[in-house]
């Protein structure tokens, strides 16, 4: 009887402590008034008073929240143009892009990525099945980075710093990062950022970028630029229908994105052109068929983009990986060019072939709203 009465009295004293601790949690409110880096973002939410009252009544969320050096950073970002034109739907998508369903802790998160859902679900900006993602990560020193459009990269910063995470709020957790995320803008506009510009103007030239801009769900592996050159003018030559046969054997219309995450050993994938693909993990390394993936997981509007060091042959979808060298040797024939003609690039838009993420004077918002709708 006295050990029952002892359990039940350590039981009384837990719960306490359980009620305790969330009478002591602030509201949304509360908490960001309490934290003064993160004025600038403050003000931005409240005056998306739809967004700030819904946010205010969830229950287990995520808010990812830029303080007040990253707002100093926007005039010298993509994001730039739009916020200082005041485009309230684009800023709009942008804040729904930084929250995100379910409470993710900091340490929550380890050495393989991970790729969460995001309120950002507006078909204006995003297509891709239950609100487009966001990729995080703990590197070395227990360091989390997010990963988000055109490559961006933002940071949490150890505890012990001057940023604080898992701010918690009687709704889910606050999480201070240095750095604003940016929706992803489509293929098109993204390519050039990663020195992928072949790879744009092919597809420009073989009439896909409209099925590669805006089809759901997509998992794109695009050849790099060296690819593209080692092949010549073969494929600057050949008709047209060859050209798109052999494009569409990088194209993966899944109801699934492919993100590495999702691309065990072994897994097979059917293309746009209806054959497969088979991913092998080998030697810490990736592969499509024959093909090394050498970049994963750049996001795009409409799903996920992989760069390849090699071209997809659908006349060789047995290839298979081979970890031991470097580079397989090219499955389609042609004569390697100069590196100061890199194929296909007269193709590409001139609006996006000097995007940079990083100027001061982009050449255009962040791209998404060429997936066909207005950004007023």
């Amino acid at each position: 009887m006295r050990s029952s009465r002892f359990v039940l009295s350590v039981a009384l004293i837990f719960l306490h402590s359980i009620v305790s601790a969330q009478d002591d949690t602030k509201d949304l409110t509360q908490l960001l008034q309490s934290q003064k880096n993160l004025s600038q973002f403050t003000a931005l939410l409240t005056s998306y008073g739809d967004i700030y009252a819904n946010l205010s009544f969830q229950s287990g969320v995520t808010v990812l929240a830029p303080n007040n050096d990253a707002f100093n950073k926007i005039p010298y970002s993509s994001l730039g143009p739009a916020f200082e034109a005041n485009q309230s739907q684009i800023v709009r998508s942008v804040l729904q892009y930084h929250i995100l369903p379910g409470i993710h802790p900091s340490g929550s998160y380890n050495g393989s990525f991970s790729f969460d859902r995001t309120w950002l679900q507006n078909a204006s900006y995003t297509n891709v099945m239950g609100g487009q993602v966001v990729g995080g990560v703990q590197q070395a020193g227990d360091v989390n980075i997010y990963t988000s459009g055109m490559g961006s990269r933002s940071t949490l910063v150890n505890p012990l710093t001057k940023f604080k995470q898992n701010l918690a709020f009687t709704g889910g957790v606050v999480h201070v990062i240095d750095t604003f995320l940016v929706p992803p803008a489509n293929f098109i506009q993204s390519v050039p950022q990663f020195n992928l510009t072949a790879a744009g103007g092919a597809v420009e030239n073989a009439s896909l970028a409209d099925y590669v801009n805006t089809h759901p769900d997509l998992t794109v592996f695009v050849p790099n630029n060296a690819a593209f050159l080692a092949l010549g003018s073969t494929l600057q030559s050949m008709p047209l229908q060859q050209l798109r046969r052999i494009l569409d054997y990088h194209i993966v219309n899944a109801s699934t994105v492919g993100y590495s995450s999702n691309l065990p050993n072994g897994t097979v994938l059917r293309t746009r052109s209806g054959q497969n693909l088979t991913i092998t993990f080998a030697s810490n390394s990736l592969f499509v068929n024959q093909a090394r993936v050498i970049q994963q997981d750049l996001l795009i509007a409409n799903g996920v983009m992989h760069v390849i060091d090699n071209f997809l042959s659908p006349d060789a979808p047995s290839a298979t990986a081979n970890p031991e060298i470097a580079t397989a040797p090219p499955l389609i024939q042609g004569t390697s060019l100069s590196e100061n003609v890199v194929p296909f690039t007269s193709f590409l838009p001139t609006s996006v072939t000097s995007f940079d993420a990083n100027s001061a004077t982009p050449t255009s918002s962040f791209g998404v709203s060429d997936i066909g709708k207005g950004t007023n």
